[in-house]
């Protein structure tokens, strides 16, 4: 399979990464969910546009309080938007920090999770956060474990890694499996 690597991280390669998941995904019939870490809801919106239908999508957005106490990063409007479109978009607690961060930012130190983000961010943050949000999203019931999905993360702004995996539920991590990589920065 084809790998596609970006110079770098970031949003300058939202769309580049969005037509290989449509690439990716009009080459198989097996996969049936993509899930999205976009916190503003508009990478999820380009995603909806280039795959026209081949897929469910699930956004992942930050939960509340995560840049601003009582807030979301998304908008009211945005979230009818995507509503309208059939995409449901998840609010919640991160799975790989969480509550682990409130312990760790009073008593200093590392949590378990900590490492295994770490360990994930050798590929890429991407990864971490592709891995993150399939189990976010198989936790509430929004895509099925055992079954390969397309997960696409990022950092910051916009998305730069996608991977094909089996997700499963947060007591279930270390089953977590990475079958293929679609796209990645190099950096």
């Amino acid at each position: 399979m084809k790998i596609t690597y970006f110079e770098k991280q970031g949003e300058d390669y939202t769309d580049e990464l969005v037509a290989a998941v449509k690439e990716r995904l009009d080459q198989t019939d097996d996969i049936d969910n993509i899930v999205i870490a976009s916190s503003t809801g508009k990478s999820a919106l380009k995603l909806y546009d280039a795959i026209d239908g081949d897929a469910e999508i699930i956004n992942v957005t930050h939960h509340s309080g995560f840049k601003e106490e009582n807030a979301l990063d998304i908008s009211e409007d945005m979230l009818d938007e995507l509503g309208e479109k059939g995409i449901v978009t998840f609010v919640g607690c991160h799975a790989f920090s969480g509550a682990n961060r409130g312990v760790t930012n009073k008593y200093g130190g590392y949590a378990p999770l900590d490492i295994v983000s770490d360990t994930l961010r050798m590929f890429s943050h991407g990864v971490k956060v592709a891995c993150e949000i399939s189990i976010m999203a198989a936790d509430a019931g929004l895509i099925p474990v055992g079954e390969e999905i397309i997960a696409i993360g990022g950092r910051g702004s916009g998305v730069d890694t996608a991977v094909i995996l089996t997700p499963v539920n947060a007591k279930d991590l270390f089953n977590l499996k990475i079958h293929e990589i679609i796209a990645m920065p190099r950096d």
